[in-house]
């Protein structure tokens, strides 16, 4: 069996990851209404919820645009390739477990678009989480010839 990841998909993923990184400041705002909690911490404190907020969006930025401009790289079964496509594949699979896990303790509010939100962006976590892995699972078959 030969497996093959097109193109389009790998671009479709990176537009996601662009789009998660776009959204994650309305998301944080209107959504969760994050600052007038974090406004709450120690003013060091503050800083860095809002520093690791700006490493999520970056990443997810970083890793959208690293896909939809080498998509080929990304797939050429290289050590490179497989670190990269592990890195980002661990990245999305960790905040699937993440959002299974804890977060359904939490109410969202009740809005429908919220609520159709939540399952949208469930979804986009669980393709990213799906593209990488499999995408790290091809360039570990090509590279270690098994």
């Amino acid at each position: 069996m030969t497996l093959t990841i097109p193109n389009w998909l790998l671009i479709t993923g990176g537009i996601g990851q662009i789009f998660t990184a776009l959204i994650y400041p309305y998301i944080r705002h209107k959504v969760f209404d994050w600052y007038t909690d974090v406004k709450k911490l120690k003013p060091l404190n503050q800083e860095i919820a809002k520093t690791y907020g700006r490493y999520i969006q970056g990443l997810n930025f970083s890793f959208g645009c690293i896909t939809i401009l080498i998509p080929e790289n990304l797939k050429n079964q290289t050590e490179l390739a497989i670190a990269i496509t592990s890195l980002i594949a661990i990245y999305w699979v960790g905040k699937v477990i993440t959002q299974i896990a804890y977060y359904p303790m939490y109410d969202i509010p009740k809005k429908r678009i919220f609520k159709l939100g939540s399952y949208f962006m469930n979804c986009l976590f669980t393709l990213f989480a799906t593209i990488y892995t499999l995408l790290a699972i091809y360039n570990c078959i090509g590279f270690f010839n098994l």
